[in-house]
């Protein structure tokens, strides 16, 4: 086998999206080697049934762009995360329901007090869309900072400074405010 620019022997990612340009039947390779995990990240974020869909919309995208397909980092991971990304902006409806199962989920398996499953689904759907995707690539697929970076297309210090305030306010939102003021303290 040959090897690539990156030091992987043919077989790689980034070689085989590289030869289905020419054999376009080689890029089932990357769909068998990552549905699970475009689904999965998907199918947490949105739901199960609508996961099918958004997670086939991915790899239609990504097949008609493969050629723009960057070789560096080999892994095409987060290049499709960076599609079903995009993909799950353009579904805006699609997202309040996805934040209501992640409550009805946490409910369900009893990971929180009853009622506080329903203020950790308002607390994500109140965060800026940036940095909630940033959160939950992190969280839920536990993606690192440079993945992450490579996924949304931004620098990794915009993921820090994303990821920061998105902890900020969710901090905010569960921790009790401290009380400042010497009369609230004698009472």
């Amino acid at each position: 086998m040959r090897r690539q620019a990156g030091g992987q022997r043919g077989g790689g990612d980034a070689w085989l999206i590289e030869q289905s340009l020419e054999r376009p039947q080689l890029f089932a390779a990357i769909f068998d080697r990552h549905f699970n995990a475009v689904h999965g990240y998907l199918s947490r974020r949105i739901g199960s049934d609508r996961a099918d869909d958004l997670a086939a919309a991915t790899f239609t995208v990504a097949f008609e762009r493969r050629a723009t397909f960057r070789t560096g980092g080999g892994d095409a991971r987060p290049w499709l995360y960076g599609i079903a990304t995009n993909l799950l902006r353009n579904e805006k409806r699609a997202e309040r329901r996805a934040l209501q199962l992640v409550a009805e989920l946490a409910d369900s398996q009893r990971t929180a007090p009853a009622g506080e499953a329903a203020a950790i689904g308002e607390a994500l759907s109140a965060l800026d869309p940036d940095q909630r995707d940033a959160l939950l690539l992190f969280a839920w697929e536990g993606l690192g900072y440079e993945e992450i970076a490579a996924t949304l297309g931004i620098p990794v210090g915009t993921v820090r400074s994303r990821l920061s305030r998105a902890r900020t306010r969710l901090r905010a939102a569960f921790d009790p405010p401290s009380v400042t003021d010497p009369d609230e303290v004698r009472r």
